[in-house]
């Protein structure tokens, strides 16, 4: 049985915490699946009837709590999709009153920065999990780290090399 406010909870969090679409998948299939609330033939259906319905991609979770839990699945799964969009209505408006405070520009200021700091932690973290803590690894990456804050090497001109580089220090 499934329970109706935890179950809203954690499709607003997926919601909330991802960009549309698909966006949410990985967050629900997660959390639904582990609680024993949904299986992955449900999750298959739902986003094969999102494919074929028409209207945004994103609907799927509406087919998704319809066959995890009935009619009221369906309007939670709605409810937690449709609320963070019409959240930003008020949240937009409340900032263009306070925008200038020096308390929000502080915590707009931290929030970017932290963001920029974290996205690129992640995703060498992730890379480096994935392809082991090698000093090549860790020379590589270094590389191109600081070719890329030099400016004197396009982008491209970085792959490349680390293509390169990826044939000759990683060949097993």
């Amino acid at each position: 049985m499934i329970e109706p406010l935890p179950y809203f909870l954690i499709a607003l969090k997926a919601s909330l915490f991802s960009t549309g679409a698909l966006g949410n998948l990985p967050s629900l299939r997660q959390d639904l699946v582990t609680r024993h609330w949904a299986t992955d033939q449900q999750f298959a259906s739902s986003i094969a009837i999102g494919q074929l319905a028409p209207g945004p991609t994103g609907l799927w979770v509406v087919a998704l709590g319809y066959l995890t839990a009935g009619f009221i699945g369906a309007v939670l799964m709605t409810l937690a999709v449709v609320l963070p969009p019409v959240l930003v209505i008020p949240l937009g408006h409340l900032h263009s009153r306070i925008r200038h405070a020096v308390l929000v520009q502080g915590f707009i200021r931290g929030l970017t920065i932290g963001i920029a700091g974290a996205v690129p932690a992640v995703v060498v973290f992730r890379v480096l999990a994935a392809y082991g803590y090698s000093r090549p690894s860790f020379l590589l990456l270094a590389a191109s780290l600081g070719l890329l804050t030099t400016g004197r090497v396009p982008p491209v001109g970085v792959l490349t090399l680390g293509a390169v580089a990826g044939i000759v220090l990683f060949r097993t």
